[in-house]
């Protein structure tokens, strides 16, 4: 039996659901989820693997004019992996029409010779009339080799979705063993669980001045628990305040909802504690970037 594989790019604006859609063909909490734009970071490596295939896909930063050094990276990292990759999924959400950051992102797509899927995501909120409409002003363009409608938060048509990336691709190798689903160390999601956490727990004026570090990770001799300390970086003495909250509540909330999460990733008990420190204008800081990850 032929055996394929291949690496996708996931591409697209902020808040599309691109880390929804990847999290659910992979069947577990990989990329995280907000409903803050340019939650994604950093280029997330998942590996969907079945019993004919292997599909490696790229999570990628949403696509956007930047506006300070982290933004230019995110950028950056996002258009790098359309060359290097079998397949480009291209996904977009219910809007009522296309916008100038799907039109900034389709001028990039313009040049590449990677074939190109139109993922329209969300058609559970879409009426039928206005995504005919959608399907036709995409289809003009000429850009797309396939165009799918989908839901990544219902399941639909992922089924689909997957059958038109194996038609690009040819047989290859097994590249990760079939239990893996990322490259990324254990540290890096949890911290990410963090964040996340962060996002959906804290005011939309901070959410891009916020980063998070993992400094210890340990299970204890008996290894029934696993200790972490985790620090929250902000830019602002305000921020701080907004993320500790009144008597630390606001706090201890991100706390517990990531601790639950991070008990569920590595299936174990863990102990968590998190610290929240001010680091001025860390994000236009390429020393600070380096340190925390975005390189």
């Amino acid at each position: 039996m032929e055996f394929k594989s291949g690496f996708v790019s996931i591409i697209g604006r902020p808040n599309v659901g691109k880390s929804t859609l990847m999290n659910k063909l992979i069947g577990e909490k990989i990329a995280i989820v907000s409903d803050k734009t340019q939650t994604t970071r950093n280029r997330i490596q998942c590996i969907y693997t079945d019993e004919k295939s292997q599909i490696i896909f790229l999570d990628t930063p949403g696509i956007h004019r930047p506006k300070h050094k982290l933004g230019d990276f995110m950028v950056k990292t996002a258009i790098q992996t359309l060359r290097e990759v079998d397949v480009i999924l291209f996904v977009v959400d219910d809007s009522s029409k296309i916008g100038p950051g799907d039109r900034f992102i389709m001028q990039q797509l313009e040049v590449i010779k990677t074939p190109i899927i139109l993922v329209m995501n969300k058609i559970d909120l879409m009426a039928q009339e206005r995504f005919n409409i959608l399907y036709q002003e995409y289809l003009a363009s000429g850009i797309f080799t396939e165009i799918v409608g989908i839901s990544a938060k219902e399941g639909l048509n992922l089924t689909s979705l997957v059958d038109k990336i194996l038609m690009h691709f040819e047989e290859g190798p097994k590249y990760f063993p079939e239990d893996m689903i990322t490259d990324q160390p254990e540290r890096v999601i949890v911290g990410e669980i963090i964040r996340e956490k962060v996002l959906n727990y804290i005011e939309q004026e901070i959410p891009h001045g916020v980063a998070v570090e993992v400094t210890l990770m340990k299970a204890r001799k008996d290894k029934e628990i696993i200790d972490i300390h985790a620090t929250i970086f902000c830019e602002k003495k305000s921020h701080k305040g907004i993320i500790i909250g009144k008597e630390g509540r606001k706090l201890k909330g991100i706390g517990k909802s990531a601790r639950i999460d991070i008990e569920s990733l590595l299936g174990s008990k863990i102990y968590l504690e998190l610290w929240v420190k001010i680091k001025e204008n860390w994000r236009n800081n390429a020393v600070t970037l380096r340190e925390l990850g975005y390189k």
